[in-house]
C-alpha cells in the first residue's frame, strides 16, 4: 500500500474487506476465507458484534475457560475467566482447591469511590478564586442534578468536589477534583457528563464573578485509590503440606522471601504484577469490564510509595501463613457489554449475577490464587513444570498432529524435559 485511503469508514463491510485482502495478501480470497470463517453463523448476533467498536471485519476470538471450587467468603464460585495464555486457568483451579480445604479466600470492599477531574487554568488571585468556588460549590451539586437524579435513587451520586490548588505542577493550573459513588455501574458515563456541567458551570460563575478561566478537559480518573478491595488466604504453617510442599515451614518462609523480593525489586514486581493479572484481567474481561482502566489503575497503585512494587504481601505471625492482597478495581455489572454481549450476561450468570461489590471480591481473589499458584512453582517445582505441560498441546496444534501423533508426543514427553526445540526435534523424526 503505496497511497492513503479516502472515505474508508464509509464503505460496506464487504467492500473494507475486499480492500483489505486487495492490498495486504499475496491470497485476497484466502484472506477472505479467514476472516469471513470467524464470522458468527448467526447474522443477527454478528451484526451486535459488528456494532460495538468501528470499521469491524471480523472477530478475533479469545478462550473462555471456567475455575471452580472458589471458596469466597463462605460461598463456593465458579469463575469465568477469558485469556489465552496457557496454564492460567490450570493454576487457578488448582489455588481454588487447594485453598477450598483450608477456609478458603477472605474478601473486602474497602471503598468504592471514584474520581473525575475539571483541568482548568487560572492567572488571578488564588483567595479569590477560592472564596468564590466555597460559594458556589452548592451550585455544582444543584446543576448536576438531572443527571445525578436516577444514581441518587440507587444510592449513588456525586461524593464531593474539591478545588486543588496545582500551581506547584503547573503554572496557573487548577482542578476540580470531584468523588462520585456509582453503585454497580462502571459509572464512566455518568462521571463524565457530571464533569462537563462542572465545566460549565464553573465558566458561568467565574466569569460573572469577572474572573477569568480556560477549561482545558474534563475527563474521569481511572486511578482510583479509594475504590479498593482486599483479598486474602491464611491457614497454620503446618497446614500448608500438600505433594510438593514435605517441609510447611520452609515452605512459608521461602514464600514470604519471594515476595519480599518482589516488594523490594521493581524488575521482579513487574513479572509478579504480571502474574497478578493474569487472573484479574482475565475475569474482568469475561465480564465485559474495561481491562485496560484496570492495569492503569492497578501499575499506578503498585507505584503509589515512589517505588514500584508488589501487589501482594506475605507473612508468618505465631504459626500462622498469612497472604493478602489490596488492588483497586473500579468495575460495574450493569450497563456497557454487560448488558448487550450474550457471552458478557452468560459469564456473569455463572457469577449468580454479583453486585459490582462482589465481583470485585471475585476478581480480587482471581487475582491472588493466580499469583499463589506461580509463587509455589517458583518456590518448589519451577514454573516451567506446569506451564510447559500445558504449552505442549500448542506446539502439537502448530504441526496439526495426527491423534496418533499427539498420543505418541505426549506419552515421550511425560518423562522428557519439554521444551520447544524438543518437541520439534521428536515430530520431525516421527515423520521420517
Amino acid at each position: 500500500m503505496n497511497n492513503a485511503v479516502a472515505g474508508f469508514s464509509k464503505l460496506s463491510k464487504k467492500e473494507k474487506i475486499n480492500w483489505i485482502a486487495k492490498e495486504y495478501f499475496s491470497n485476497p480470497e484466502e484472506a477472505q476465507n479467514i476472516i469471513r470463517n470467524y464470522w458468527n453463523s448467526d447474522e443477527k448476533l454478528q451484526q451486535l458484534h459488528d456494532e460495538f467498536i468501528e470499521n469491524t471485519i471480523t472477530n478475533l476470538y479469545i478462550p473462555l475457560g471456567v475455575a471452580p471450587n472458589f471458596l469466597i467468603n463462605g460461598k463456593y464460585k465458579t469463575i469465568p475467566m477469558a485469556i489465552e495464555e496457557s496454564s492460567v486457568v490450570a493454576a487457578a483451579s488448582k489455588s481454588a482447591k487447594y485453598w477450598a480445604t483450608r477456609g478458603g479466600f477472605k474478601a473486602t470492599v474497602i471503598d468504592t469511590e471514584k474520581i473525575g477531574q475539571v483541568h482548568f487554568t487560572f492567572s488571578g488571585d488564588a483567595q479569590k478564586l477560592d472564596d468564590l468556588f466555597n460559594q458556589i460549590k452548592p451550585k455544582f451539586f444543584s446543576d448536576t442534578q438531572s443527571i445525578t437524579k436516577n444514581m441518587q435513587q440507587r444510592g449513588g451520586g456525586i461524593l464531593d468536589i474539591q478545588l486543588k490548588d496545582k500551581r506547584n505542577l503547573l503554572e496557573n493550573y487548577f482542578q476540580l477534583h470531584a468523588t462520585f459513588e456509582t453503585k454497580d455501574s462502571m459509572g464512566a458515563n455518568f462521571i463524565n457528563s457530571c464533569l462537563e456541567q462542572f465545566a460549565t458551570t464553573l465558566k458561568e460563575e467565574t466569569q460573572n464573578a469577572g474572573l477569568e478561566v480556560q477549561v482545558i478537559m474534563s475527563i474521569l480518573s481511572n486511578y482510583v485509590p479509594n475504590c479498593i478491595v482486599r483479598a486474602e488466604v491464611s491457614c497454620p504453617v503446618e497446614d500448608l503440606t500438600e505433594k510438593h510442599i514435605s517441609n510447611p515451614q520452609d515452605f512459608a518462609e521461602r514464600f514470604v522471601q519471594a515476595v519480599q523480593i518482589a516488594e523490594a525489586e521493581p524488575f521482579r514486581a513487574v513479572t509478579h504484577n504480571k502474574g497478578i493479572m493474569n487472573g484479574v484481567d482475565a475475569v474482568v474481561l469475561a465480564t465485559g469490564n474495561d481491562f485496560r482502566a484496570v492495569e492503569a489503575a492497578v501499575h499506578a497503585y503498585a507505584s503509589k510509595n515512589g517505588q514500584y512494587s508488589s501487589l501482594s504481601h506475605a507473612k508468618i505471625e505465631n504459626g500462622i501463613f498469612t497472604f493478602w492482597l489490596e488492588i483497586p478495581l473500579a468495575l460495574g455489572t450493569v450497563g456497557g457489554l454487560t448488558s448487550l454481549h450474550p457471552l458478557v450476561k452468560l459469564c456473569l450468570e455463572i457469577l449468580q449475577k454479583p453486585s459490582s461489590k462482589e465481583l470485585m471480591e471475585i476478581v480480587a481473589v482471581a487475582g491472588l490464587a493466580q499469583n499463589f499458584a506461580a509463587l509455589r512453582s517458583l518456590t518448589t517445582t519451577g514454573i516451567q513444570e506446569g506451564h510447559m505441560k500445558m504449552h505442549l498441546n500448542n506446539i502439537i496444534n502448530q504441526f496439526e498432529a495426527t491423534e496418533e501423533e499427539r498420543h505418541l508426543i505426549k506419552a515421550h514427553f511425560k518423562k522428557t524435559a519439554i521444551s520447544h526445540s524438543a518437541v520439534v526435534e521428536f515430530i520431525e523424526n516421527l515423520r521420517k
